[in-house]
């Protein structure tokens, strides 16, 4: 057919040029996702564990002099991965305190539970345990700077509420769902006391504070009666001190110490 043979040649010449056309959208395209790839790799990647009573200090390869340190507590598990525009810490179970080098362009961020922290530079305590104080919930408590708060999807990644904004002395508790209870002040000098060996407890039911001192040793500390368990107790001790703590029991409660083999249960007068 002669037309069709014209039609035919008179779109040969632009066959090249749309193929060049495809090709150069292909490899922009293609060099686009490959740096796009290579942007979001880690450049670093490390996990940090202490084992029960045991206390660890690392400093972060984030700042060409001196990096954001993590002080991690007993029984503390969490990850890092430092990207190129961003720092992200996992803090799977147990407590650290975060003293982060400020850098506006480079943020670093904490996931806990289901809350994610943000900051720049600050220093701010995070504790995200199964036992012990606050079981089951995630508390943030800020000694220096200003430090942001969201609810996040399971991946981390996408805010489900409005933020909260902290500064210093600020405290604000989650629970597993992370949905944020009011914030309210704290005393700086007691934000991880840890750091100094000491814990402190203020109307903690007792059951709660002997879980507290399990998280560093064994006690051989029981508790079976529901109402003894809920008794308060407050003070300031050493965490090597869970024997004085014992003794000191039945001065302040209504309670009394009986030796069971091993054990010591702490039972009503």
């Amino acid at each position: 057919n002669p037309g069709r043979r014209a039609w035919l040649l008179g779109w040969l010449p632009l066959i090249p040029q749309a193929f060049a056309a495809t090709f150069a959208f292909v490899t922009v395209g293609g060099a686009w996702m490959g740096w796009e790839h290579w942007r979001q790799q880690p450049t670093f990647v490390q996990a940090y564990a202490t084992e029960r009573g045991q206390q660890l200090a690392v400093t972060l390869p984030d700042d060409a002099t001196t990096g954001s340190t993590l002080h991690l507590d007993t029984a503390t598990r969490l990850e890092a991965r430092l990207y190129r525009d961003r720092r992200e810490i996992h803090l799977r179970e147990g407590q650290a305190l975060f003293t982060v080098k400020s850098n506006a362009d480079y943020p670093f961020h904490v996931r806990a539970g289901a809350l994610r922290i943000t900051v720049i530079g600050t220093r701010f305590s995070v504790r995200h345990t199964t036992t012990g104080l606050d079981a089951g919930h995630t508390v943030v408590n800020v000694e220096e700077g200003r430090v942001r708060v969201a609810r996040v999807s399971a991946d981390g990644l996408t805010p489900l509420a409005t933020h909260t904004d902290l500064i210093a002395g600020d405290r604000v508790t989650a629970n597993a769902q992370g949905q944020l209870g009011p914030a309210f002040g704290a005393s700086t000098s007691a934000i991880a006391a840890w750091r100094d060996g000491r814990i402190s407890f203020d109307q903690t039911p007792l059951a709660d504070a002997i879980a507290e001192f399990e998280r560093y040793g064994r006690t051989g500390l029981v508790v079976r009666d529901p109402a003894v368990a809920a008794l308060p107790v407050g003070g300031s001790y050493s965490l090597k001190q869970w024997q004085r703590f014992a003794e000191t029991l039945p001065q302040v409660l209504p309670v009394r110490l009986v030796r069971r083999g091993e054990i010591t249960e702490v039972v009503a007068q």
